[in-house]
C-alpha cells in the first residue's frame, strides 16, 4: 500500500513539470519590447507575415493593475500553416504562431512559443512531419537570433 501511495505522489509531483514540455522557454538579452523589435524585424526580413502585437502591460494598466513587461507576436507563413490546416482544421486555434516575452520579477526576460511537436501531437498531425520539422528549425533559429546579445 505504502508503495502505491509513493508511487501517487512522485507521479503528481512530475505533473507540473510535464504541463511546461509544450513550450520551448528562453532567456533574451534584450528587453521585452527590444526583444520583439528584433523578432519582427527579423521575420519580416524573412518573409513572414505580422498580423498583431498584444501589450498585456498596457492592458493590466488599463484595468487598473500593475505588471511588469509582457508582449505578445502573432506572426506566420501561409505556406507552412495551410497545410497543416488542411490536415486538420482545428490547428488554427494554435494558429498564426505566438511568442511571447516577457520580464520576471528578478528583472530577467523571457520569451516563449508552442513547440511545434505538441501541435503536432495536440492536433494529431501525422501526415505534414517536413512542415513541422520546417516550422521547428525556423522557429529555433529565428527566436535565437531575436534573443542573441
Amino acid at each position: 500500500m505504502r508503495t502505491i501511495f509513493a508511487f501517487v505522489i512522485i507521479c503528481l509531483t512530475l505533473l507540473p513539470a510535464h504541463a511546461a514540455d509544450d513550450l520551448v522557454v528562453k532567456p533574451s538579452a534584450h528587453g521585452v519590447g527590444e526583444t520583439l523589435d528584433r523578432l519582427e524585424t527579423i521575420l519580416k526580413k524573412n518573409g513572414l507575415t505580422i498580423f498583431a502585437r498584444i501589450d498585456h502591460t498596457a492592458g493590466a494598466k488599463k484595468a487598473g493593475m500593475d505588471m511588469k513587461p509582457t508582449q505578445l507576436l502573432l506572426f506566420g507563413n501561409p505556406k507552412m500553416g495551410t497545410p497543416l490546416m488542411l490536415s486538420n482544421r482545428r490547428i488554427g486555434i494554435d494558429l498564426p504562431i505566438k511568442v511571447l516575452a516577457w520580464q520576471d520579477e528578478g528583472g530577467a526576460v523571457w520569451i516563449a512559443y508552442n513547440d511545434p511537436a505538441f501541435l503536432k501531437s495536440r492536433h494529431a498531425i501525422t501526415d505534414r512531419d517536413p512542415v513541422f520539422g520546417k516550422m521547428t528549425s525556423a522557429l529555433g533559429k529565428l527566436t535565437d537570433a531575436a534573443i542573441a546579445k
